[in-house]
Formats: C-alpha cells, sequence, structure tokens
C-alpha cells in the first residue's frame, strides 16, 4: 500500500503523529498509535483528524451513564474493574460507548449487512464521515483473544488505514484494494460501521 511518496511523520509524547505526504504538499494525517485497549478513543480521534476530540473521561463518562440508564442494570454481576461498557483501567470500549460519542458529534452509525459485500457501500456519499471496523485479535501466541477498533478514512481523496497498531497510517492505492480489504475484514468476522455526517 506504499504511494511512493516517503511520508513525514512529527511524533508527540503521547504516541500520536501528524503525518505529512510528499514533499510540498498540504496533506496531513493525524494518527494516534495504540496504548493499552484503548483503540476505540484512538480509533475515534483517528476518525475525527483530531487529537483530543474524544478523551478518556469523556468514554468513561459515557460507558458509566449506559450503567446507569439501563432497564436491566440489576442482574449484572457488579466488578470494581470489568465494567459492563468498558475495563475502568485499560479502556476495552464496546459498540455502544462508540454509537453513542458519535451521536453527541452529530454522527450516525450505520452497521454494514455482512451478507453484501463492501462494494455496496456508497464511498463517495457526501454525508460519508468514515468506516470504523472492530476485528477479531490474538495477542500473546494465541493466549489472549479479543476485538480491535480501526477507523478508516479519506483525507483530500486518498483512503487510509488509520489502525493504531500500525506505526504510522497506510494508504490504500485505490478504492479496489479498500473494497477487498474490507471485505477480508467481514470475511475473518470483523464488523464494518458506516459512520455519516448527521443532518
Amino acid at each position: 500500500m506504499d504511494s511512493g511518496a516517503k511520508p513525514e511523520a512529527k511524533q508527540d509524547g503521547e504516541g500520536s503523529r501528524c503525518i505529512t505526504k510528499g514533499s510540498g504538499s498540504s496533506s496531513k494525517v493525524y494518527h494516534e498509535r495504540q496504548r493499552l485497549q484503548f483503540c476505540l478513543l484512538h480509533a475515534l480521534n483517528n476518525l475525527m483528524q483530531e487529537k483530543g476530540s474524544f478523551t478518556r473521561a469523556e468514554l468513561d463518562g459515557i460507558a458509566e451513564n449506559l450503567v446507569r440508564t439501563d432497564p436491566n442494570k440489576d442482574q449484572w454481576t457488579p466488578s470494581l474493574i470489568f465494567k459492563p461498557h468498558h475495563n475502568v483501567f485499560t479502556g476495552n470500549y464496546d459498540v455502544n460507548v462508540l454509537i453513542t460519542a458519535l451521536e453527541a458529534r452529530n454522527k450516525k452509525v450505520v452497521w454494514h449487512d455482512h451478507r453484501k459485500g463492501a462494494s455496496s457501500i456508497d464511498l463517495d456519499a457526501a454525508a460519508l464521515v468514515g468506516l470504523m471496523i472492530n476485528v477479531p485479535v490474538r495477542r500473546l501466541g494465541g493466549l489472549w483473544t479479543g476485538r480491535h477498533w480501526v477507523a478508516i478514512r479519506s483525507i483530500n481523496g486518498t483512503w487510509f488505514n488509520l489502525d493504531s497498531d500500525f506505526s504510522v497510517p497506510r494508504e490504500f492505492q485505490d478504492k479496489e484494494k479498500l473494497i477487498a480489504f474490507l471485505d477480508s475484514i467481514i470475511n475473518q468476522g470483523g464488523e464494518l460501521m458506516i459512520v455519516l455526517q448527521d443532518e
């Protein structure tokens, strides 16, 4: 997925980067790196292309509010660490936090139907902000399995995989490569969500 132009990266102390493509290009790509299990936080900031667009405190607050307003909360087993929508220390936020956080920014999240291929997504829709994918992952030699949030977004007409596990964003050569990637995610049990600007 190399574009041929060597990106310049400027990193701050918190693992976020602003990548500038090519010499003289004004195309900047904001990219946060993975820390603990805060992939949803990083994916949301990568999607919005802004450091601090979302914060850990905000996502924790959303998760706690989801618990307070759930009519079935009395059926849960109490835990100081493992909460219904996140882990207090490491993050690991669920889809309910994603949807609520984006709705607070006037965005709408639409689940992509697994039965349809990625080619059914209108990648040129004016309201399209980007895509969020949730993929199964195995770490520590397969001893730990979980899921990982990733933002995919078009920036100045170029689609990028903004995975926080990557040291730098990866550019898709064209829409066909993006569609093939998304189809492979779906086929491997990944979830695909379309993020739209709400009216």
